[in-house]
């Protein structure tokens, strides 16, 4: 398998951010870590293997980034209001450099991108595919943790409000992003064993149907607890299933 890292030099962070992507060719995924990983804790918990029938197919291309903003919101120090600034420092990251670099290495200027995640890593490409439905195509969130405002410290700063979908939708007004996320898919795959909390999912469910945005929550039972065992069954199904939808 093709596999490719490389140290980002950004001015929007004081340090440079590490990428990685597996694969020769198919439809790009942009996997966010979880809370405090880094660019390859994906390959680690072993959820490049389970995805590799499908990159050596050529069906996927797998890329990831470290977990600029969810390190920020976990360190135990941050102020609220700092922890939103970088958040929405990482979402223009993500649009105004990863998206044209992914471009750039697929060949394919404007392709569509798959976002996907689990627990904030499912935050990340939530909001990603909110704020820029232009880019991305599909999300798909696994156990999802949605509602950040439990790390504000009560600063709910406008830098929050528009890095977070469950308070920017609801005030969204008609106009092209709104059209464009429409056309888009939100999937929200959940398990209900062990720390997992569902009802996040059925909040942005809620959020996103009253906006007409396609969306679907998948309960995958009590078996299925918050840990890489369910995230690695749950997308390589997804992927398999809507990769192909998404022609290149």
């Amino acid at each position: 398998m093709k596999r490719r890292t490389t140290d980002w030099h950004t001015p929007r962070f004081k340090h440079d951010v590490h990428i990685a992507s597996w694969g020769h060719y198919g439809h790009p995924v942009l996997l966010f870590p979880t809370a405090g990983g880094d660019a390859e804790e994906c390959e680690r918990f072993l959820m490049i293997r389970v995805l590799e029938p499908l990159i050596e197919a050529g069906k996927i291309k797998v890329y990831s980034v470290d977990s600029v903003a969810g390190r920020t919101w976990t360190d135990g120090r941050s102020s609220g209001g700092h922890r939103a600034w970088v958040q929405n420092q990482f979402d223009r990251f993500i649009y105004e450099e990863i998206v044209p670099f992914i471009h750039k290495d697929c060949g394919t200027p404007g392709i569509d991108i798959i976002v996907a995640g689990a627990s904030i890593g499912a935050f990340n490409a939530l909001s990603a595919i909110c704020r820029h439905p232009d880019a991305f195509s599909m999300a798909i969130c696994m156990s999802g943790t949605y509602d950040m405002s439990r790390w504000l410290g009560g600063e709910h700063s406008t830098d929050f409000h528009f890095c977070s979908p469950l308070h920017f939708l609801p005030g969204l007004s008609d106009g092209e992003q709104l059209s464009r996320l429409r056309s888009r898919l939100v999937v929200l795959p959940t398990g209900e064993g062990k720390w997992e909390a569902p009802g996040e999912s059925w909040a942005v469910a809620n959020c996103l149907g009253q906006k007409g945005v396609p969306n679907r929550v998948d309960l995958w039972g009590d078996e299925w607890d918050h840990d890489w065992v369910t995230w690695r069954a749950m997308l390589p199904k997804y992927l398999a299933t809507y990769a192909d939808e998404n022609p290149l």
